[in-house]
């Protein structure tokens, strides 16, 4: 389950799965190697603007340094808004709008462990 916005949500991992279609031109999940952006392969619990060889953003290398570990609550807050979330990020999407899609994605997320 996870908390947004005072909603609780279920996660559904096959659901979240058709949401990280959205995210598929920029970013794989299943391989540690680095597209537009990078592999979110263990992306939770790793530190913002670690990985890898990735060109980031002073802005996400920032947020990393001061602090910022992609939990499931730090995921939420970004994928509404990134560029609210992360000012300067060079993270082009808009984001997601339902916390449902929200939830779902974060389950998928979930199964790819470093």
């Amino acid at each position: 389950m996870l908390i947004t916005a005072n909603h609780v949500h279920c996660q559904d991992a096959a659901a979240g799965e058709k949401v990280f279609a959205k995210c598929k031109a920029c970013h794989l999940i299943d391989s540690d190697k680095n597209r537009v952006g990078p592999s979110l392969m263990g992306v939770i619990g790793r530190t913002a603007g670690t990985f890898g060889d990735f060109k980031y953003s002073t802005a996400m290398v920032d947020a990393g340094k001061n602090g910022t570990v992609w939990d499931e609550a730090t995921l939420a807050t970004y994928l509404r808004d990134p560029k609210a979330s992360v000012k300067g990020t060079k993270m082009a999407f808009v984001g997601l709008k339902a916390d449902e899609d929200i939830a779902n994605v974060i389950a998928y997320l979930k199964q790819f462990p470093k």
